[in-house]
């Protein structure tokens, strides 16, 4: 399966994979609202034994065979300062 990846240049650290490329009437137009400009960043082949830095192959793999596209969201990043 391919993908094609988009970062969004509104929202920090987030990326669009689309079953097609340039295929943006996939995402829902209020997504799409809120991610503004994308921009192409890396076409890519996804089989199941590969792996992804941040994301599950086979929930983006699931996504883009049931909605023609995945959102990755930025890693949350935990409080430096917990309470003590």
């Amino acid at each position: 399966m391919h993908a094609f990846i988009y970062k969004s240049l509104r929202k920090a650290e987030t990326y669009v994979y689309l079953v097609a490329r340039d295929d943006f009437a996939r995402l829902p137009p209020p997504l799409r609202a809120q991610l503004g400009t994308l921009v192409f960043v890396l076409e890519v082949t996804l089989t199941p034994e590969r792996k992804l830095a941040r994301e599950d192959v086979a929930v983006v793999r699931r996504n883009l065979a049931t909605q023609g596209f995945h959102l990755q969201f930025p890693p949350t990043q935990l409080d430096p300062l917990p309470d003590a």
